[in-house]
């Protein structure tokens, strides 16, 4: 069985890589690769997997995970510029793909009695990315 809970959070983040030249960031990253930044309107959602408890008849009490996702995502990233304020975003790409293995990795922790199934980032309406962990 699966339960999901919905965060929203603004941020600005400047997509660029050292290892490109300004023209390939361009090329690569179009208009998000401004050295000023943009930003964004995210939206996360994020799923647990596991069987409901035959006392409570709860997989994860929401309110425990609204915590978690407050803890984690939300005073973490919440109206940042994530490649100053957020690592590991000094020294990655802050893409939506990299915004949901961060945010995997520090939710996926604090899950106990079911398991982290999935992470999606939704960015300003425009993309989706669904994160299940990885190898």
């Amino acid at each position: 069985m699966l339960i999901s809970k919905k965060v929203e959070f603004s941020a600005s983040h400047i997509c660029r890589s050292a290892q490109l030249t300004d023209a390939e960031n361009e090329r690569v990253y179009g208009a998000a690769a401004n050295p000023l930044g943009h930003g964004h309107n995210y939206v996360v959602e994020v799923a647990i997997e596991g069987e409901p408890d035959p006392v409570t008849g709860m997989i994860l009490d929401l309110k425990r995970l609204r915590e978690i996702l407050e803890d984690k995502v939300l005073i973490v990233y919440d109206h940042r510029l994530l490649n100053r304020e957020v690592e590991p975003f000094d020294k990655v790409v802050p893409t939506v793909e990299n915004i949901a293995i961060d945010i995997w990795n520090r939710v996926a922790p604090c899950i106990q009695g079911a398991r982290l199934y999935s992470v999606k980032v939704h960015e300003t309406n425009e993309l989706c990315v669904e994160y299940r962990g990885g190898a």
